[in-house]
C-alpha cells in the first residue's frame, strides 16, 4: 500500500488555510511533519485527512476552477480521502472536500484500479438530474 505525502503548500490548499498555518500547527503538535524522500518537510496523507476531517467548517471551498480537466458535471471539488470500506463487490469512499463531506458508492474494483485509499486525493464529481436547494434556519449561517 503506498503512502501519499504532502508538501505543506499542497496540505495547506487541502485544509483551505495558509502554509503559515499549516506550519503553526505543526510546531504545536496538531500535524506532524516528516522527511520526505527529497528531504523536504512533508505531512503523511492519512494524518491529513484527519485533520481535514475535524477542521472542516461552515467556510466553503470552490476548487473547481482549480482541476485541470474537461467534464460536462460542473459540481466538482478536489478534496482527500478520509475513508474508504471495501468488501468482496462494492466499496464506500468518501472524501473532504473543504467543508463538505462528500460520499460515494462504487465498485472495489474501481477503488482498486484508481488506488484510492486514506491520505489520497481525488476530485469527486456530482451531476444530477435533481439538485434540492434549502435555506438556512434564522440566524445560521
Amino acid at each position: 500500500m503506498a503512502t501519499h505525502q504532502f508538501r505543506v503548500s499542497e496540505a495547506a490548499e487541502i485544509l483551505g488555510v495558509s502554509d503559515d498555518t499549516v506550519r503553526r500547527w505543526a510546531e504545536s503538535g496538531r500535524l506532524t511533519m516528516i522527511k520526505g524522500e527529497s528531504g523536504r518537510q512533508m505531512i503523511d496523507g492519512a494524518e491529513l485527512a484527519a485533520v481535514a476531517t475535524s477542521v472542516a467548517t461552515s467556510a466553503g471551498q470552490d476548487a473547481a476552477s482549480s482541476i485541470p480537466s474537461k467534464s460536462s458535471a460542473r459540481n466538482r471539488m478536489r478534496g482527500i480521502v478520509t475513508r474508504v470500506t471495501k468488501d468482496t463487490v462494492m466499496a464506500q469512499v468518501e472524501l473532504q472536500a473543504g467543508p463538505f463531506r462528500l460520499v460515494s458508492l462504487m465498485s472495489r474494483e474501481a477503488v482498486d484500479e484508481l488506488g484510492l485509499e486514506v491520505g489520497a486525493i481525488a476530485i469527486a464529481s456530482v451531476k444530477a438530474t435533481m439538485v434540492v436547494v434549502d435555506l438556512p434556519e434564522p440566524g445560521g449561517r
